[in-house]
């Protein structure tokens, strides 16, 4: 009775492990959405704010408030992490730890997933809206050495 104890406890311990399994935004999947949001080389100056649709989008990755919030409410405030790459890629990395993961996936991200997750939301992985956003990151993707 013992030793099934043990191996019930183990396998619920490896289940919470499994669920929760998220993978970071990789470097250059985080340059290349930079790059397709900013339609350049990501480099300063960053744009500003524009409005998008209801609501403005900020920064080097046009991030709205709610995306900030999500990502943890990293820095100052939301306008001001916005218009820093390592702040708002802080809150890229939040964002995707909270619904880029095999729960929510039921597979590991993937640069597609974090991709599409940015650009549509929690369930941007499964819009068709956001292939073609992920086309313009995977030819990204696609140059130079490495991978997404």
């Amino acid at each position: 009775m013992g030793l099934l104890r043990g191996y019930l406890a183990l396998i619920m311990m490896l289940g919470l492990v499994i669920s929760g399994t998220q993978a970071a935004v990789s470097r250059k999947c985080l340059s290349c959405i930079c790059q397709v949001e900013t339609s350049a080389a990501c480099t300063n100056p960053f744009p500003s704010c524009h409005r998008d649709g209801r609501t403005d989008s900020c920064g080097p990755y046009q991030i709205k408030e709610n995306y900030w919030i999500d990502g943890g409410r990293r820095g100052s405030g939301w306008r001001t992490c916005a218009a820093s790459r390592s702040c708002s890629e802080s809150t890229i990395q939040g964002y995707m730890a909270r619904y880029a993961v095999y729960r929510h996936l039921r597979h590991t991200p993937t640069c597609q997933d974090h991709a599409r997750i940015h650009n549509g939301g929690p369930n941007g992985f499964k819009r068709s809206s956001t292939l073609i956003y992920w086309s313009r990151v995977q030819n990204c993707c696609s140059r130079g050495s490495g991978s997404c």
